[in-house]
């Protein structure tokens, strides 16, 4: 079988930042397409269709939540936000927007290529996910026919909001969810500022999940943002 590498298009204006995109991405061996402009990017991403998309927020023609916003009208491929806003309603925005991650620069090639890696099996699985009701990310399982979910193979019970909680999440894995995107899933859109309500569910996660819930090794924070459950590299 002949192997063909995984697309990666950046929409980028910045010549420096192109030149290490590109050299940390051919490295890799990812193929990369590249626009300057946000209405170029709309328009590889709709002729060549990239496995995902880097995006900065500033672009010369549009913003880059507005490129987020066209893309996810008809596609459903993992986008990554690389950008020099660093404020947290610049990344809520964007998540809720429909992007999966959001790197501040300046940022290493290392940061760059794990978050990539862990958009890209977050996209597979998405595909997945209809044929495969069982999940597992290190000790934690969730069996989605069933409504079981285990930890290190034994079985744990949980409400039926913290199963909603869980499965999202985990249905998701790798990716950050805000506070609005958990809210309306679980609770509902009437609850879509009611954040406290994710606090304490989370912690009543942890105490059933994590081996030890202050120091969580999966159901983890983005101060400001919402939360991820993370996976293993």
């Amino acid at each position: 079988m002949t192997y063909v590498p995984m697309r990666i298009l950046v929409i980028e204006d910045e010549p420096q930042m192109q030149k290490f995109l590109r050299a940390s991405l051919t490295a890799e061996g990812y193929r990369t397409l590249e626009a300057t402009s946000g209405k170029e990017g709309i328009e590889l991403a709709r002729t060549h269709n990239p496995d995902l998309v880097l995006l900065d927020l500033g672009l010369p023609d549009m913003d880059g939540m507005d490129v987020t916003k066209a893309l996810r009208e008809w596609s459903a491929k993992p986008i990554v936000v690389i950008s020099a806003r660093g404020q947290e309603e610049d990344k809520v925005r964007a998540l809720d927007l429909g992007a999966d991650d959001y790197l501040t620069k300046p940022f290493g090639t290392g940061e760059l290529l794990a978050r990539i890696r862990v958009a890209i099996r977050h996209s597979s699985r998405a595909k997945e996910e209809s044929t495969e009701p069982l999940l597992q990310i290190g000790e934690l399982g969730i069996d989605l026919d069933r409504r079981r979910v285990v930890v290190s193979g034994r079985e744990v019970h949980l409400t039926p909001n913290e199963y909603k909680l869980f499965a999202y999440l985990m249905k998701h894995a790798g990716k950050v969810l805000t506070h609005r995107q958990l809210l309306k899933e679980v609770w509902g859109a009437a609850y879509a500022s009611q954040t406290h309500y994710l606090r304490v569910y989370m912690v009543q996660l942890r105490h059933k999940l994590e081996a030890d819930p202050t120091r969580p090794r999966y159901l983890v924070t983005e101060p400001g943002v919402g939360y991820r459950l993370k996976t293993e590299e």
